[in-house]
């Protein structure tokens, strides 16, 4: 039948009922284009996603895996604001985890199960209870990594725990190292805002974003929305709670043990652009186009000898000051946060350069640190003995590594807001290994990113180690802990040991101890802490 025929037998009716036969005509082939299947489909704005149904436990769920948030960030678009992606036809398949950011193999524990890497990384991932309609509490997760590495595959993230549990979770691929932060003043200028670096954050705004216009089809809330993260995705919850780009976004927020303060402080934006600038000397390139030309794998590898993490910058649009500055005028979001340190975030070694931990050695090593603050520091951090000097170098180190940003922002977020702040100590060392290596001994203490698992409900999927009684306890208390927080903005439930919001008591304030045996305790850190705040300020590079 024809457009003029279908107008025709339309003849005495009205024009309304020609234009209803016209869509109806044209309607037919799109639908029969689309056939039926027996896995989950879900119609999102740019098209419509199969994923896949997958139990977990007596709890069936349905897995989206690979989901494009953002357009490719190559060619043209490298170090350019995230741009929206272009609508397909068809229905795509979503069962894979889409590849991972480029990075180089630098940690041993990523376990990853994304098909290989690729410049082309923006692509999140969703798990939700099946014909979920109603409005669930949603989780973004942000994996650590120092912004060099990482990726939302990797076993540790896996969100069919919590999703069993009645809240949609998702995890989200950002750019990362000279990808997702690189400044250059023709970056700068470029800009409509002058900004540039911290393309990786950014990454994390549009998934933001993403998830506000298209959670509801998942059965999510996007009202009720938390953003977590560990270690580098830590950091990036502390900095998404002060920049402007991102309020609105979210509801409520957790943070495992890192936060964008002093030792981890913003550079300034010059600052960035001259290190970008000397590794672009490095490479002999001179112009932009001529980066941007280059092969991903050569710009990767040319980062080969660069250590530490990457660095954020106060760009001017997504931070217009340091998040300490902004927390402390209390114009950060206001919203409920959970966040935490671990027992070993660092070990004593550092302190010590590998020296025995006698205190003749402890003294020098803090003499060598603190200069002649290092009384001041061994009265806060004593070594009368090698067991004290153990204890004290290993709460040092974890201190400098990463405790004391955390602790900052507790600090600030307490005396700055009126959203309630929830904050913990995880003291549970993870067992011995299933197959040590010959005179491995475990861990003394929970050590940096150990409590993933617990948190995410993970521990079956780490074969690693022979989990106890007491781990899958504990596990079941921190889980239990993030699920309530998630659903409420408090993580106090039925069956969990209760836990106070920060408050003063006794000299201190209060947080709660999370191990085998879980309990409130009073933090008496503060008079360390302040220490610390003071020896940062007087030796960090100024903005």
């Amino acid at each position: 039948m024809s457009e003029l025929s279908v107008l025709r037998r339309a003849g005495n009716g009205s024009r309304a009922a020609a234009v209803l036969a016209l869509c109806l005509l044209f309607a037919v082939p799109v639908a029969q284009a689309i056939e039926p299947s027996s896995q989950p489909r879900i119609q999102l704005a740019d098209g419509w996603i199969e994923g896949r149904s997958a139990p977990a436990g007596a709890v069936p769920l349905e897995e989206f895996q690979g989901i494009p948030y953002a357009a490719p960030p190559v060619g043209a678009l490298r170090w350019q604001p995230p741009q929206p992606v272009k609508p397909w036809s068809g229905v795509r398949q979503v069962r894979d985890f889409g590849p991972r950011c480029m990075q180089l193999p630098l940690f041993g524990d990523m376990v990853f199960r994304a098909d290989g890497m690729s410049e082309d990384c923006l692509y999140l991932n969703v798990w939700k209870p099946a014909h979920a309609t109603g409005k669930l509490p949603v989780l973004v997760y942000f994996y650590g990594g120092g912004f060099v590495a990482g990726d939302g595959s990797e076993k540790r993230y896996d969100g069919a725990s919590l999703a069993g549990k009645g809240i949609v979770t998702v995890t989200v691929n950002y750019r990362l190292g000279v990808f997702g932060f690189f400044a250059l003043p023709a970056l700068a200028d470029e800009s409509p805002r002058h900004a540039a670096g911290n393309y990786g954050l950014l990454d994390q705004v549009a998934a933001l974003r993403w998830v506000r216009a298209n959670i509801a089809r998942f059965g999510g809330d996007p009202a009720q929305v938390t953003i977590a993260g560990e270690s580098a995705g830590s950091i990036a919850v502390s900095a998404l709670m002060t920049s402007p780009l991102s309020r609105g976004l979210f509801a409520r927020a957790i943070g495992e043990s890192g936060a964008l303060i002093a030792p981890i402080a913003p550079l300034s934006l010059a600052k960035m652009e001259e290190k970008g600038t000397a590794f672009a000397r490095k490479l002999g390139v001179d112009s932009l186009s001529a980066l941007r030309a280059l092969p991903a794998e050569k710009l990767l590898q040319a980062t080969r000898d660069q250590d530490g993490d990457a660095d954020v910058d106060v760009d001017g649009w997504f931070l217009s000051e340091p998040p300490a500055v902004t927390m402390a005028r209390g114009k950060q979001a206001q919203v409920p946060l959970l966040l935490g340190s671990n027992s070993q975030e660092g070990f004593y070694t550092a302190i010590l350069n590998k020296q025995p931990p006698t205190p003749e050695n402890y003294r020098a090593a803090l003499r060598k640190l603190f200069g002649n603050q290092a009384e001041q520091a061994l009265a806060l951090y004593p070594g009368n003995s090698e067991a004290e000097v153990e204890r004290s170098a290993t709460a040092l180190a974890g201190d400098f590594f990463i405790a004391h940003t955390t602790w900052r922002w507790m600090d600030l977020q307490w005396r700055h807001s009126r959203a309630p702040v929830y904050f913990y100590y995880f003291a549970q060392p993870r067992p011995a290994k299933r197959h040590p290596a010959p005179g491995e001994q475990p861990d003394t203490g929970a050590v940096h990113s150990g409590e993933i698992e617990y948190a995410l409900g993970n521990l079956a999927g780490n074969e690693v180690y022979a989990w106890t009684a007491a781990d899958r306890r504990t596990s079941a208390t921190m889980e239990g802990y993030f699920a309530q927080f998630i659903k409420t903005g408090n993580p106090n439930g039925a069956g969990l040991p209760h836990w106070p919001a920060v408050r003063e008591s006794d000299g201190g304030l209060l947080h709660q101890v999370i191990a085998a045996h879980t309990g409130t305790e009073v933090d008496r850190g503060a008079a360390r802490q302040a220490f610390l705040q003071l020896f940062f300020q007087t030796h960090a590079d100024p903005l």
